[in-house]
């Protein structure tokens, strides 16, 4: 019984960081990301207005990587796009991103030397944001549950 209890106990425990998303929260986060990025939906309505240094962000889950038409992407995450054909963020992904961008393309992209333009990185709310950026992705395909494999395999 205490065993069962204690088993019990664990799972909650690991599984709460994935229930602790908080859209609204998130909400809040993105006026960090602002200052670079805005969301705008398909027919022009600004959602955020914000700075046009990073891509529109609208709809950016399930959007396949460096893709929004227009935006001067750095060799970075083109190298990253290209190394990954068919990719595209998902919750997961988007989270490594914004935790460390240079970190991740490093990881992802095959080159070491790989550098982010987005120089940010978020040390805390990330499951939030990711939230967040949810709900403006309309399109988004369902999302892998935590643990189902990395966002993408590391490239040789």
């Amino acid at each position: 019984m205490k065993a069962s209890l204690i088993a019990t106990l664990t799972v909650f425990a690991l599984a709460s960081p994935s229930l602790a998303q908080d859209a609204a929260k998130g909400e809040k986060e993105f006026n960090k990301c602002k200052a670079c990025h805005m969301i705008q939906d398909d027919a022009g309505t600004d959602i955020v207005k914000g700075g046009k240094t990073g891509p529109n962000l609208y709809g950016v889950v399930g959007r396949p990587i460096a893709s929004v038409e227009g935006f001067k992407y750095g060799d970075g995450i083109l190298k990253l796009a290209a190394a990954n054909p068919g990719a595209v963020w998902d919750i997961h992904s988007l989270k490594a991103y914004v935790t460390n961008p240079t970190g991740y393309l490093d990881q992802y992209s095959g080159d070491e030397k790989a550098k982010s333009k987005m120089t940010f990185k978020m040390s805390k709310n990330q499951d939030d944001l990711v939230a967040y950026l949810l709900t403006i992705s309309p399109n988004a395909p369902p999302q892998p549950a935590e643990g189902d494999g990395a966002p993408m395999a590391p490239a040789q």
